[in-house]
């Protein structure tokens, strides 16, 4: 009995290592389909294809319109995009965690008109800035506030407060345009200065997109936020405290959006309030969503905001030296912004997205 028990484990041993053989044999001969069925259906993402049309139109008006790619141009061509930029950061990181904020252009604009005013009537120009920031930041904490703890949509909380901020800024300062002092040399600065022959707003949304990248990629609150975009009830589940994250998100959305215009007044010398009542807000959604940040949250990064800000500051440099009409550019504008959703919907199927979401 124990010779036949003995037999039967070494012929069941031989079997589970005939079986582990074939196994390993059928495993050594699929990698190759499975790599072929990978390579078939690859996409890429967004970003690589805004980038690669960037380049294409590029190439394209710098041969077909002259003084396209002259060096002043192209400076030109990244200085004009630069408050775009900022605020698209701030737009890119709400969007990523699952919201929006209609306000962001009237915060910029609110803040910067009542400070200066306040500087033309004789407060210390260090302590208008700080007004500025203080009435950015606290319209941004009421946002998140409102929109953490009542629990009400961000898309309506955020198009009221921008009504409620133009009303009372035009209120506190009466007047379309509010200019800077002209003695505000180091106000002015961000927006008219130059490093090494550069202008420096190139600098400050440089600098403001690598801070960005660095708080989303390599702290836990950046990773929070994502974590937050991609499944809100997980995230609460996981331990994560969403609406003070929630809070401070559009915190720091109206903190940029304060920068924007910073470097907005240093550019124009003054502020203008009736870009509150414009399409500059679009525009920030615009370059956002064509970049590849996704309007259902969790996906996209700083580089997504930079290639929709390249393709959109290509476009409107070559409008303005062909003098392509308003009318013509926020068509163009439009059909460019339909294409990024249907372009999204295609890379990233609704069905797929909802289950990667868990909803």
């Amino acid at each position: 009995m124990q010779a036949t028990g003995r037999t039967a484990s070494v012929d069941d041993a031989a079997q589970r290592r005939s079986s582990a053989l074939g196994a390993t044999a059928q495993d050594d001969a699929e990698p190759p389909r499975r790599r072929i069925g990978r390579a078939r259906s690859y996409k890429p993402s967004q970003e690589q294809i805004v980038l690669l049309i960037t380049l294409a139109l590029l190439a394209a008006f710098s041969v077909a319109l002259p003084g396209f790619a002259s060096i002043a141009n192209l400076l030109n061509l990244l200085r004009s995009i630069s408050v775009l930029g900022i605020l698209g950061l701030g737009m890119g990181l709400i969007v990523i965690s699952r919201g929006i904020d209609l306000s962001e252009v009237a915060i910029m604009a609110a803040g910067w008109s009542v400070a200066l005013i306040e500087m033309q009537r004789g407060m210390p120009i260090p302590l208008a800035v700080l007004l500025a920031l203080g009435i950015a930041a606290a319209i941004g904490m009421a946002n998140g506030l409102i929109i953490a703890f009542i629990e009400a949509p961000p898309l309506f909380v955020t198009l009221a407060s921008g009504f409620v901020i133009y009303g009372v800024a035009f209120w506190l300062a009466p007047a379309w345009v509010i200019y800077a002092p002209n003695d505000a040399h180091g106000l002015l600065l961000l927006g008219r200065g130059h490093l090494l022959g550069v202008p420096l707003p190139i600098f400050v949304f440089a600098g403001a997109a690598i801070a960005m990248h660095l708080f989303l990629t390599f702290t836990s609150i950046g990773r929070f936020i994502y974590a937050q975009g991609d499944n809100p009830e997980a995230a609460r589940l996981a331990g994560i405290s969403v609406r003070p994250l929630t809070v401070l998100a559009y915190t720091i959305v109206a903190a940029l959006a304060w920068l924007a215009g910073l470097v907005w007044i240093g550019a124009t010398g003054s502020m203008q309030m009736q870009v509150t009542q414009g399409t500059m807000v679009f525009d920030v959604i615009l370059v956002v969503v064509l970049g590849g940040v996704s309007l259902a949250g969790g996906r996209g990064s700083v580089l997504s905001v930079v290639v929709g800000c390249a393709l959109i500051g290509t476009l409107l440099n070559a409008f303005t030296i062909m003098d392509v009409n308003t009318e013509i550019q926020n068509i163009i504008r439009g059909v460019v912004l339909l294409a990024a959703i249907l372009l999204d919907n295609w890379l990233h199927p609704r069905d797929e997205e909802t289950a990667r979401q868990g909803d």
